[in-house]
């Protein structure tokens, strides 16, 4: 194949030892046609703010484009730089922390050309910093890949992340790439494909590792709770397109991640509120996830 494939990697005050990692999960993947597109936005206060450039100097490579961003961005409109900046046919993303699996750009490259489509997502699996498997997503529920039925599945169940998404350049530029939003950015960008009428596929693979951090970002702390309360505001909006059940089930869904959020921020309190209201607003929901995260706890362990 000749199809060059754009890989883009916004990195944001985070040590060397985690984006070489990164870099070479892409440098060893097995499509050779490969461009990868740092984008640094690092403050110039950072105390590693040079190691990344220092070490791409030092792979002396011309595959891998390194823009320094002037003045802090954000994650989104990093990786709008980068978007407007490869060069590649199709683009594909990298969180600065986490890994591709050796074929994940042959793999997904192929079933994009196989199937025509604009936009295809697959499956993660996420890991804590102690290797161990702590979730893993998929998609096998999904029936259709019309416009109302990707739309359903995206409000109750997120088709996300970032790293499973492989975009046809052109008409991701097209749409805009990603919304300036500080939680979801993911999200938007997924709702943005359907509502615009991409032609949109699951590929049913896993080769993305994600690794989970305690680490104070943007995911983290106060951001996660103010983030996932506006995000679940959002999609109230839809909720005209939604039945019953499926309202149900999104309500049912923000709690858990409000659990797991405050847990996280030792609010033990809201913590134990947001899982009693969660298995009364659906206990059926409540006890088939609780079965199918152990499920897959177990499956993905090795």
């Amino acid at each position: 194949m000749d199809t060059l494939v754009s890989v883009i990697i916004p990195t944001y005050k985070r040590k060397l030892d985690f984006v070489s990692k990164a870099l070479q999960s892409v440098l060893n993947q097995t499509y050779p046609n490969i461009e990868i597109v740092v984008i640094d936005d690092s403050p110039d206060d950072f105390p590693y703010r040079d190691d990344i450039k220092n070490y791409i100097d030092g792979l002396k490579t011309d595959r891998i484009l390194y823009i320094r961003n002037e003045k802090n961005l954000g994650g989104s409109l990093s990786r709008n730089v980068g978007i407007y900046a490869a060069h590649g046919d199709y683009i594909t993303f990298l969180d600065d922390d986490d890994e591709f699996m050796p074929k994940k750009v042959e793999k997904q490259l192929s079933f994009m050309l196989e199937n025509d489509c604009d936009l295809s997502f697959s499956n993660m699996v996420l890991y804590r910093m102690d290797g161990k498997v702590c979730d893993y997503r998929d998609h096998k529920g999904i029936k259709a890949f019309d416009n109302d039925t990707l739309l359903r599945y995206h409000l109750t169940k997120n088709l996300s992340g970032t790293p499973s998404f492989m975009f046809r350049t052109d008409k991701l530029r097209e749409i805009g790439g990603f919304k300036d939003a500080k939680m979801g950015q993911d999200f938007f960008l997924m709702l943005n494909a359907i509502e615009a009428g991409l032609k949109i596929r699951y590929f049913n693979s896993c080769d993305v590792k994600v690794y989970k951090h305690n680490d104070g970002g943007i995911s983290q702390g106060k951001n996660k709770i103010d983030g996932e309360n506006m995000l679940y505001e959002f999609k109230k909006q839809y909720f005209d397109r939604l039945s019953k059940s499926e309202i149900r089930y999104v309500k049912f869904r923000h709690l858990m991640v409000m659990f797991v959020a405050y847990k996280r921020n030792h609010m033990y309190g809201k913590m134990i509120g947001s899982l009693i209201h969660a298995f009364f607003t659906s206990p059926k929901d409540f006890l088939n996830e609780c079965f199918s995260f152990a499920k897959n706890i177990v499956t993905y362990k090795d």
